[in-house]
């Protein structure tokens, strides 16, 4: 009789829990939704992080990952979802890992979550991330074949933006892929800076207004006239 007794105490038990938990699901669920009507960030996190806890997924992993990166919480991002290359991830996780570890200037690793992507699908946006990344790890070559695929395949209206200047601005792309274009003719030879500041030159002429390039452009300049090694 005790047994048939505690067996009873025991399917109740876990069948009030399975209730709660069903409750709490569709609480959270309900929750999320209205956070995402109201633009609230910081309510979808919080809603995304009890149900990974209540009913943990991949989808819902990485989906909280992209909102942290969304939110420029990289670390928190990169904490949800890990930094170490995998294959089998999703385009999302992969985008992910990718932009939070540029953000975090790492590079290297930033890079090899770019070229998953640039495999997967590419693009001139990604062969520019791949070109700026490697020219900041001095792989010179690599980037000077992202960015030739990434000139012949821009197309007039898209645009990159940089964030140097207290207020964003944007440019033509093949405008940043030739001051990219600059930069790497200088790491290669910089006996030889009048190609470089050639190649800058074409980018303002596509937008006289690109900071960076002006900057780039005065730099190289300035070693021109002084050149390295001499005070």
């Amino acid at each position: 009789m005790r047994k048939i007794v505690l067996i009873l105490l025991l399917f109740v038990g876990v069948n009030a829990v399975s209730q709660t938990k069903s409750e709490l699901l569709k609480h959270y669920e309900a929750f999320y939704k209205e956070m995402r009507l109201q633009s609230d960030v910081n309510g979808v996190i919080n809603a995304m992080t009890h149900l990974n806890v209540l009913s943990p997924s991949k989808e819902r992993k990485d989906t909280l990952a992209y909102v942290y990166m969304n939110n420029n919480q990289h670390l928190q991002a990169l904490n949800t979802i890990g930094i170490d290359k995998n294959e089998d991830d999703s385009d999302l996780a992969v985008q992910v890992k990718a932009v939070s570890l540029k953000a975090l200037n790492q590079p290297k690793r930033a890079l090899e979550h770019f070229e998953i992507l640039f495999t997967r699908s590419p693009s001139p946006y990604l062969a520019y991330e791949l070109a700026d990344l490697k020219i900041q790890t001095g792989d010179n070559d690599g980037a000077a074949g992202n960015v030739e695929f990434g000139i012949a395949n821009s197309k007039d209206d898209m645009k990159y933006a940089f964030y140097e200047r207290q207020q964003p601005y944007e440019v033509p792309l093949k405008a940043a892929f030739l001051h990219l274009k600059g930069l790497i003719a200088y790491n290669k030879d910089k006996a030889n800076i009048n190609a470089a500041v050639a190649l800058i030159d074409e980018a303002l002429q596509l937008e006289p207004n690109f900071n960076l390039a002006s900057l780039s452009k005065q730099a190289l300049e300035a070693r021109k006239e002084k050149p390295e090694g001499q005070e």
